[in-house]
């Protein structure tokens, strides 16, 4: 969205305060406030300021806070900023408050939310409801059939403002359907979302859910394995339409002068390297093309493709633009709230704030070589010859890593005794094809060795853009009959024989069981700006593993309890055996992790805790696994299959 498109939405604030102050009273549900027109003002300033994205310009401050209270409501309070942050702690309060709860807003309350917003308030329609009789007007039978056909492209969940990729931490409650008589319900979506266009928006939303006593999530394109953006009751902020990018030829810093970019929350991995080829740069990113960069992504550390070369996404900020617990937009960098912005990159998503923009380093283009090919069993490769090929391949794995490879691998379980290897891809950025084919010589000789035969695609390209595009598909997303686990395993397991082979033998053995393994060779390369919470086990990995699970898509909650558990507590706990001291990320990971404090944030914990009780004494942040979320529970939760579809509530 341009200037010009923020200068309308600025127009509109001003022209829906105009209406209401030129009404002596608001009417709705039978419910009547009245107005005081004469000092009534927009619920925004207009801050000029040229290191300001167009979202940022349009703010809420203290002046146009005092003016609402011209609004003949008791209720004005519940926009205002918290001036006393550390008087009361919200447990005390009880559980947040719900939908049909007597403290719960009325009608009234959230009809002028979405008049000070600017009528940017959704009220939650299932992305599925149009495949349902009790939804009826939304129900069609068309629509219906377009929503279940793309259910798994990740663009249709990430343009709905409430929905996720992986319902099944919904609770599975509004699924495509082909019996409109079925029962849909909201689960575990928000009640409302608020469609953010500015940091205005995002203040007014987080004032109004602190005062009320509201759950409050945060939405960007809903990625994350573990649906944290879903709650049940709560109230949204969708910042997926916060796009702007602008290129910074010349950044100035306490560690670094050079080319950056800074970017909206809401960019995802295909626009900013679109940007970033046509601007003759090269950013750090994710892998999948509709990740948003600036959102849990970065928040949770951010693998990338060129981690082995430059480090994680978070390694590359420079500074953060965040509205804070206490609805103040404030700048968290080196220089500015130095301790935020070590929490901001890498200590999870929706706990110190709202992101809005992102600035970051950039690199010079590079040319990449990639390398696909696979392997399986047949009559002339047994299961044993099988694994002795798979287990040749670790001996390379920190060798690779140090070369600054990033591979994408996988091992699967296709029938008995039979197995498959996918190499897609071995990504070598600023190699060339004779560099990797000397690279993986001594491997493949190995496999020839063994007699295995494999036929490797080799192609060069000019550019990360393009051998990113053409070698990482769109994700497959919205599945309810899988859960994930995932393990970072140290370079230390490689020192010698010994552990190496338990490593590979605890591995083989979950394969063997039935779990499906998915993992990438890459390594979390330091900077000068590496001083930050980033879960510290990425710092001596060279491989992060996921392990699935999956169940027939008919399965009861018995039988996923089952499976989710066998995953939990037997598979992966013969990883953690031969991996005692390491741990996990947190973005792809198992939302039962057990001790998951110490397997997604290590070390830097006990730190994190206490910049939460710092910056959010009130606990308006809550996410599962997020810092401080052992101090709630969500009700009503099968042991084995958490969802956020459940009242939150203190412990």
């Amino acid at each position: 969205m341009g200037v010009s498109s923020y200068a309308r939405v600025a127009a509109s604030l001003l022209t829906v305060s105009s209406v209401i102050a030129q009404s002596s009273t608001i009417t709705v549900d039978n419910q009547t406030v009245a107005v005081n027109a004469s000092t009534l003002s927009p619920a925004v300033a207009i801050v000029s300021d040229e290191d300001l994205s167009a979202p940022e310009t349009l703010q809420l401050t203290d002046a146009v806070v005092a003016n609402l209270t011209s609004i003949d409501l008791a209720n004005a309070s519940l926009f205002a900023f918290d001036d006393n942050a550390t008087s009361i702690d919200a447990r005390s309060l009880g559980c947040k408050v719900f939908p049909g709860d007597q403290a719960y807003p009325s009608t009234l309350v959230w009809y002028i939310f979405d008049l000070l917003l600017g009528q940017s308030l959704i009220k939650t329609v299932p992305l599925a409801a149009p495949c349902y009789n009790d939804w009826p007007s939304e129900e069609n039978a068309a629509l219906c059939t377009t929503i279940t056909n793309n259910w798994t492209d990740s663009y249709l969940h990430e343009e709905d403002p409430t929905s996720i990729m992986w319902p099944l931490y919904q609770g599975r409650t509004c699924m495509p359907t082909d019996d409109p008589t079925a029962n849909c319900t909201l689960g575990a979506y928000p009640s409302y979302a608020v469609n953010v266009s500015s940091v205005a928006q995002i203040q007014l939303a987080v004032n109004f859910a602190r005062n009320a006593n509201l759950r409050l999530v945060v939405k960007n394109t809903g990625h994350d394995f573990n649906g944290k953006s879903a709650g049940a009751g709560a109230l949204s902020i969708w910042t997926h339409h916060l796009r702007d990018i602008t290129y910074i030829p010349e950044y100035n810093s306490t560690i670094y002068t050079g080319k950056a970019v800074k970017m909206g929350a809401g960019v995802r991995a295909f626009e900013i390297y679109t940007a970033a080829q046509s601007l003759g740069v090269t950013v750090v990113g994710g892998e999948g093309r509709t990740v948003g960069v600036g959102g849990g992504f970065l928040a949770g550390g951010g693998h990338s493709p060129l981690s082995s070369l430059y480090g994680m996404a978070a390694d590359q900020v420079l500074s953060i633009e965040v509205v804070t617990p206490d609805g103040r937009f404030v700048t968290a960098s080196l220089e500015e709230n130095p301790d935020l912005f070590w929490g901001l990159r890498g200590g999870g998503g929706s706990t110190f704030g709202v992101v809005v923009s992102v600035t970051a380093r950039v690199y010079p283009v590079l040319p990449v070589t990639v390398m696909t090919f696979s392997f399986a069993t047949s009559t002339n490769l047994t299961s044993t010859t099988f694994w002795e090929g798979v287990r040749t391949y670790f001996d390379y794995f920190v060798e690779y890593t140090d070369a600054g490879i990033y591979a994408y691998f996988s091992t699967i379980l296709t029938g008995a005794d039979s197995y498959s290897f996918g190499m897609a891809p071995f990504f070598a950025p600023n190699k060339t094809v004779s560099e990797v084919e000397a690279l993986v010589a001594p491997w493949f000789d190995r496999l020839a060795a063994l007699g295995i035969t494999i036929t490797p695609v080799i192609n060069e390209y000019s550019d990360f853009y393009d051998a990113w595009w053409a070698n990482f598909p769109l994700e497959t997303v919205g599945i309810t009959n899988i859960k994930t686990a995932s393990r970072l395993f140290p370079k230390s397991n490689w020192a010698n024989d010994t552990s190496l082979n338990a490593t590979f033998d605890a591995i083989k053995t979950t394969v063997e069981l039935g779990g499906s393994f998915l993992a990438f060779n890459i390594a979390a390369a330091e900077n000068d700006n590496s001083d930050n919470s980033v879960n510290p086990a990425w710092r001596g990995t060279c491989l992060h593993a996921i392990l699935a699970t999956l169940w027939d898509s008919s399965a009861n909650d018995t039988t996923i309890v089952e499976a989710s558990e066998t995953l939990t507590y037997d598979w992966m706990q013969k990883w953690r055996d031969v991996s005692p001291n390491a741990g996990a990320y947190m973005s792809e990971a198992d939302i039962s992790e057990p001790n998951f404090q110490q397997a997604f944030y290590g070390t830097n914990y006990d730190r994190l805790y206490a910049l939460k009780q710092q910056y959010d004494p009130k606990s308006l942040f809550y996410t599962p696994t997020g810092v401080g979320s052992e101090n709630w529970y969500i009700t009503g939760q099968l042991t084995g299959l958490p969802t956020q579809n459940g009242r939150l509530c203190p412990v």
